[in-house]
């Protein structure tokens, strides 16, 4: 049987792994699914016969080279930092790779040897990165086949809570790494072309430009500008575009009251709080306000943040126990931003019966024959349930996908790879419409930066 060696049992690989036992008796495949935890590894087999469940610590050497050696193929949905090892290793043994991460500097170093001895290191083929590069270059492509010149390319994708599931003011809930999500937009402003005219946003001013976006029968959306826009811009062919710029989706309303914690500073990561375990949310809360002798922590923060109390944001606030007296942080030396997720966490985590929704949304416009067109592309995508979410089949599906056309000899480009060649996102498009993670493309007139669609 044909080997395949999935490290990393996380959520994101509940799909992944169903997919490939699923296809394992007509492809004649056996899958080890290799974890820290065995326990977890051992639920992702479903007792299945084709698959075996194993202890696995990245760091134990001759554990990962006696596996690796012994796969046909590696599939590495590990942290993106523990990646590089595993590359190293799939080069010195000759096996391909396949992993949803960005590919980083020391990933990008190995192109040239794994070119030489003819390996794949099949990179950011998840969800985004993934599914929108292909989706993407689709488009691209296409409109380049007929001679059409790119002028506006913007893209956005976000992971939300399904609307039968959306029951909170914020209309957001964690559908990944909480962590992730409040440090967001950090490290450095935010830069994008927009109508030949380079453009910046520091973190502070982030969350207070946003996009809006409509998404037939889903409503409305807004979007911030992710902090890098043009780092695919060669990529993509789009260095002559005058507008290149990506985002990430949120329902209308929740920027402004995000904002409301990052000028706070609850989103800070750089430094750790006095005696965080024994502070309440409630002194957490005060600790970021100046002092008053009489005024309460409600009352300075609505001053300092100039809120009025009929604000919806201020109910929003209100709905995740920032004042709360009870309620002790009882995290040590922590920082603002660790705080802060502790506290979401209590409000925005999926229930049991819970569903998540993934949005993505691509613009395109270009010119033909002297006129400029748009097209707008959409895809939604809702989870069946905790395990299959639409975050773990966004991201899943295409990597399974991806490492068993590799395995085919379908996918055959040596090297550190992106998936945006016809012969990766063709065939991998269309069948991720089996799974209902369909993209729907329409005509509508040019707009090009239009300021009334861009809140203050």
């Amino acid at each position: 049987m044909r080997k395949i060696l999935v490290i990393g049992a996380g959520r994101s690989a509940s799909s992944l792994i169903k997919y490939l036992l699923d296809k394992s008796e007509k492809e004649n495949l056996f899958i080890t699914i290799a974890d820290l935890s065995e326990e977890l590894a051992q639920q992702k087999t479903n007792n299945h016969k084709n698959a075996r469940a194993i202890a696995f610590d990245i760091f134990n050497e001759s554990q990962r080279y006696k596996e690796i050696q012994d796969a046909d193929i590696v599939v590495s949905m590990l942290p993106a930092h523990l990646h590089i090892e595993v590359a190293k290793d799939c080069i010195s043994f000759g096996k391909h790779m396949v992993t949803a991460s960005y590919i980083s500097k020391e990933m990008q170093a190995l192109n040239e040897t794994a070119k030489e001895k003819g390996i794949i290191l099949m990179n950011e083929i998840g969800l985004d990165p993934g599914i929108d590069h292909m989706s993407a270059m689709k488009v691209l492509d296409e409109v380049r086949a007929k001679d059409g010149n790119i002028l506006l390319f913007e893209s956005f994708c976000g992971g939300l809570v399904a609307p039968e599931s959306d029951n909170n003011l914020w209309n957001y809930k964690f559908t990944w790494n909480p962590r992730n999500v409040v440090l967001a937009g950090q490290g450095g402003a935010a830069k994008f072309i927009q109508e030949g005219t380079y453009k910046y946003i520091p973190y502070n001013k982030l969350f207070r430009r946003t996009e809006f976006l409509e998404v037939e029968g889903y409503g409305r959306f807004e979007a911030y500008a992710n902090r890098d826009s043009l780092k695919y811009r060669s990529v993509y062919g789009l260095d002559d575009a005058l507008t290149v710029y990506r985002g990430t989706i949120r329902r209308v309303g929740y920027s402004r009251a995000w904002d409301i914690l990052v000028q706070l500073g609850m989103t800070d990561d750089s430094y750790t709080i006095e005696d965080s375990e024994n502070m309440s949310y409630r002194e957490f809360t005060n600790s970021f306000l100046p002092y008053h002798p009489t005024d309460t922590v409600e009352i300075k923060l609505r001053h300092v943040q100039k809120i009025d109390q009929d604000d919806i944001i201020w109910d929003k606030l209100l709905e995740l126990d920032l004042f709360n007296s009870d309620k002790k942080v009882e995290l040590k030396n922590a920082t603002p931003a660790q705080i802060l997720e502790k506290i979401l966490s209590e409000k925005w985590t999926l229930e049991s019966d819970d569903k998540d929704m993934i949005v993505m949304y691509h613009k395109f416009g270009y010119e033909l024959n002297g006129d400029k067109h748009q097209i707008d592309s959409t895809m939604v995508c809702i989870g069946d349930d905790q395990i299959n979410t639409a975050m773990a089949k966004t991201v899943g599906l295409p990597v399974a996908m991806a490492t068993l056309r590799i395995l085919n000899g379908e996918i055959t480009t040596p090297g550190v790879q992106l998936p945006i060649s016809k012969e990766v996102y063709n065939p991998i498009l269309k069948e991720l419409e089996e799974y209902g993670i369909t993209f729907k493309e329409i005509e509508v007139p040019y707009l090009g930066y239009n300021p009334n669609n861009v809140s203050s």
